[in-house]
């Protein structure tokens, strides 16, 4: 029964660690370029929220080292175009990849 312990304790420790070490895998140096990403795709997607120009829920954010890539749909080149200029607008952003597709 100990063993068996042991053993659950183990795997549960391996199974943690590398979870935990998957937050920080794509290609990302720290923890905290991570939570920097992670605030700046939240701080997109709040401005995104508050405009009046762009559905919030049909545009996907992602962030990677400070650039932001677009995608989802648009229902015209004004919302593509008004997407790309709010997200360069936030704090941190290096640069946008817009790959938002206007729906005719």
């Amino acid at each position: 029964m100990n063993l068996r312990t042991t053993l659950a304790s183990i795997v549960a420790a391996a199974a943690l660690i590398t979870a935990s070490g998957c937050a920080v895998t794509r290609d990302q140096s720290t923890v905290g370029a991570y939570i920097d990403d992670a605030a700046i795709t939240t701080s997109v997607k709040a401005k995104f929220v508050e405009n009046k120009d762009v559905d919030a829920s049909s545009i996907k954010v992602e962030t990677l080292n400070g650039t932001v890539l677009l995608s989802g749909f648009a229902k015209n080149s004004l919302e593509k175009s008004s997407a790309e200029k709010i997200a360069m607008n936030v704090k941190g952003v290096k640069s946008v990849k817009n790959e938002v597709l206007v729906r005719p």
